[in-house]
This record gives structure tokens, C-alpha cells and sequence, in this order.
């Protein structure tokens, strides 16, 4: 991940604070060129191929019909299936596609019904229980959200989701993944976040360790309700204290700190660092919230299991195409169609998604566990278990109010380090994991509420 060489003012004024020059000179990590060659990968005609397919079943409800060849949520979920064999063919049959599925009954779901996810895994070739998970919701819906038969298009909600996640799928389908990496075409987002529970329940009967989930939703369109346009930036939403907290664990987070450094926090600093580095045309704005507000989406469930896990979504919303039946009323025309997509603009999110995808799955996981100690001294001390496939750890710390990392230090394959000089009251810390050809992992804060661990 980037980090910047430091200014000379602010060198001077922090080794008045106690930490030396020395210390605090950033470190900066390997260039990998198949990072830069999948930056400019994604095929906006792929893309357009995909969400015009996907309009083309009418509706993708999650009661509408499963049976017809041609309409509903089940020909949709075909054809994803279909789509996903086809990559697999292409790369010698290294994907295994599976169809995890629960019957659910609630609020918009009235008798019990089939909820299927279509899922593409890639098994990893040396920590295969170590997973990254993409997921983007293939189900519509027009106003009304019990309409399970008029045409609800979904070009942006969310089919511009899936074409991101199946265009990653052929990208990533021939490259080399240490993790395995699976991709997941959900269905019940619209009625109730029920694809999500299905897949975090399929991970959790699977023992899978997810380190992060990437959970695309609304990521097709650059123009605004307002009429702002902005095709150079995405929005990363993290949660900043993890969902599965207990009690005791939040008074020490209280009093310690970590309220801006779960997990998922350092998934989204993370996508934001590559950003800097492979994608200079996209920058990702980290918003510090769960998702917009009062709304939800399918990382949810995972952060339920205890996951970490992001939602990745354009950065102006025009919410006369998002859950609208298809109108024209007062010169406005209403409904999610193919019109809206800026398909320049969904390449750079698909390839966002594909970089980090591709850096998390060859990195080694993310230290486990990490603390830290220091109190009444000058120097700050962190511990952390070694991981395998690591050749090397780098220690970083940051300002309490800095929203990236600032500062690092390469300190070997150690287990231990005292950063002298560094007081433990006035920064944040954190350790990262590093492979012999210089891919790094996420940051882990210390403790519980940093840890990538589930519960």
C-alpha cells in the first residue's frame, strides 16, 4: 500500500514529540506489475453484454418465476450459472460453481421461498481456506416491493453489481490466487438481505476464513439526481466497530480505542491505498458508516457472521432509477434501464475490485492475533503470531485523527518489535503481513476489535 515520504516540518516536529526521524520514515512496498495490467483490464463491452442480458429477463424478482427459459429470477440465474461454466471451460475448469440455497419467510417474503445464490469459487493454491468473497445481488424490484411481475430492468441495482463480479471472474480466472477467491451472484437482496445470510451461512458450514467481502451494489452509474457527474471517484462504506462486539470487548475499545479500525475499516484503507497506487483515474472516498443511511445492503449478513466485509457504490446516486416503476412523468423518465450506466466509469469499479481481489488473495493473511504494550514507557511495543506464506511484517501507526496510515517500518520476519521512541499514548498501530514478492496484507489493529479473526 502507498505511503509518502514525510515532509521535513512535520519530521522536526515529531522528533520533538519523541519520535525520530529515523522512525518514522514511511516504508514503501514492492511494485507489482500485474496489478498495473489488471487496473486496465475490464472490457466495458463485457460489461454492456452482461447487464443487457440481465435487463432482457423482464424482471429478476425474488418471487418472480423461476421456471420460464426467458423471464424471472430463475432463467436469470441460469444464465449466470451458464456464464460462469463458460470461464471455467476457457481457464481448463478452475472454477467450481455452486448453487447454496435457503428457504426463507418475512416481512416481504410471505410463504416460504427458495432463495439461491449462483457462486463461482477459485480455490486457492496454497491457503485454500483463506477466502475473498465479491458479491454483487442479481434480484430487481420496481416500487412496489412485493411487484414480483412487472418489468424491474435492474441495469444499475444490481446488475451493474454482477457485471463487475463476472468481469473480476474472467480477469481473475487465469491468474494466480494463494486464497481462494470466490465470486457470488446473490438473489433476496430486495426483500430483505436473505442471498447474504444464504452465502455467510454456505462460509460458515464451509469453514471458511473471509478476510474480506467485497460487496458491489450500485456501481454503474457517474451522474447524480443533482446532475453532478463524478466518474473519478467510489465510495467504500466499512462499519467501524465490529457487529459481533460483545459487551466486554466494547469497554475495552472504549477506553483503548479501535472505534475506526475494525477489520473492514482496513479493507476499505486498503482498497483506497491500491487505489492511489494502480488506479490514478479513481480515487475511493472511505465513508465511515455500515452503508448509506437507513439503508442496508448484502455485506450486512456477513458482518453478522463476524466477517469483514465493504460495500463498494457510486458516488452520486440518482434515485429516479433505483426501485421505480418504469414511467415518464413531468418530462422525468423513471426506471432502471441500460441508459444509465456509464460503462467507462464501471470498468474502474470492476477494476478496483479486480486489483484487490488479486493483491488480498496473494498476500498472506493478515497477522492473528496482534497486541500491544507500552504503558509508562517511551517506546511502544507490538506482538503478533506469525502467518505462513509471510516473509516479513511491517509495523505501522498513524495519528489518532489520521484517516490512512501514515508511517511504517520493515522489521523482518519477527514476531515482536519495540518501536523506540514512539510513545504508545499519542498514535494508532498496527501490523502487516508481507509475502517474498512484496504483496502486503490488510493493517490488523490490535486486539479484538482490529482482529480478523470471526468469532
Amino acid at each position: 500500500m502507498p505511503r509518502y515520504a514525510i515532509p521535513c516540518s512535520l519530521a522536526f516536529l515529531l522528533t520533538l514529540s519523541g519520535a525520530s526521524l529515523a522512525q518514522t520514515t514511511a516504508a514503501y512496498p514492492h511494485d507489482q506489475p500485474d496489478l498495473h495490467a489488471l487496473a486496465s483490464a475490464p472490457d466495458e463491452a463485457q460489461l454492456r453484454d452482461t447487464i443487457t442480458a440481465l435487463a432482457g429477463f423482464g424482471t429478476r424478482h425474488t418471487l418472480s418465476d423461476t421456471t420460464s427459459p426467458t423471464r424471472g429470477i430463475g432463467a436469470a440465474r441460469r444464465w449466470v450459472k451458464a456464464r460462469f461454466e463458460s470461464i471455467s471451460r476457457e481457464c481448463g475448469g478452475c472454477l467450481q460453481i455452486v448453487t447454496p440455497s435457503q428457504v426463507f419467510t418475512g416481512k416481504r417474503i410471505p410463504k416460504p421461498t427458495e432463495v439461491m445464490d449462483v457462486v463461482a469459487i477459485k480455490r486457492g493454491s496454497s491457503d485454500p481456506q483463506r477466502v475473498i468473497v465479491m458479491t454483487g445481488h442479481l434480484d430487481s424490484r420496481v416500487s412496489d416491493v412485493m411487484n414480483a411481475t412487472s418489468d424491474a430492468p435492474g441495469a444499475n441495482d444490481d446488475a451493474s453489481g454482477v457485471a463487475a463480479l463476472l468481469e473480476a471472474t474472467r480477469l481473475l480466472s487465469r491468474q494466480d490466487n494463494r486464497a481462494t477467491l470466490v465470486f457470488a451472484a446473490l438473489s433476496g437482496e430486495e426483500q430483505g438481505l436473505y442471498g447474504g445470510k444464504a452465502l455467510a451461512g454456505y462460509a460458515k458450514a464451509q469453514g471458511w476464513r473471509v478476510e474480506a467481502d467485497l460487496n458491489n451494489d450500485i456501481v454503474g452509474n457517474s451522474r447524480g439526481q443533482n446532475g453532478s457527474q463524478d466518474n473519478t471517484t467510489v465510495r467504500v462504506f466499512s462499519e467501524g466497530t465490529r457487529s459481533t462486539e460483545t459487551p466486554e470487548q466494547a469497554k475495552t475499545r472504549n477506553y483503548f480505542g479501535g472505534e475506526v479500525d475494525s477489520p473492514s475499516r482496513n479493507v476499505a484503507r486498503y482498497m483506497a491505498a491500491l487505489a492511489d497506487r494502480y488506479l490514478p483515474d479513481l480515487r475511493v472516498r472511505m465513508i465511515y458508516r455500515t452503508d448509506r443511511y437507513g439503508r442496508g445492503g448484502d455485506q450486512v449478513p456477513f458482518l453478522e457472521a463476524g466477517y469483514p466485509a465493504v460495500r463498494v457504490t457510486e458516488s452520486h446516486e440518482d434515485y429516479t432509477h433505483q426501485h421505480q416503476d418504469l414511467r415518464e412523468e413531468h418530462g422525468i423518465k423513471y426506471g432502471d434501464t441500460i441508459d444509465g450506466i456509464d460503462f467507462r466509469y464501471l470498468a474502474r469499479v470492476t477494476a478496483l475490485n479486480t486489483v484487490a481481489m488479486a493483491s488480498l488473495a496473494r498476500a498472506p493473511a493478515p497477522p492473528s492475533p496482534v497486541s500491544i504494550s507500552g504503558a509508562v514507557t517511551t517506546d511502544t511495543t507490538l506482538s503478533w503470531r506469525k502467518v505462513p506464506g509471510a516473509a516479513g511484517y511491517r509495523v505501522h501507526w498513524r495519528d489518532t485523527t489520521a484517516p490512512q496510515w501514515q508511517y511504517s517500518r520493515d522489521v523482518g520476519d519477527v514476531d515482536r518489535y519495540v518501536l523506540k521512541d514512539v510513545v504508545i499514548d499519542d498514535w494508532f498501530f498496527g501490523v502487516s503481513a508481507i509475502s517474498a514478492d512484496g504483496y502486503e496484507s490488510p493493517v490488523v489493529f490490535p486486539g479484538d476489535a482490529g482482529s480478523f479473526a470471526a468469532p
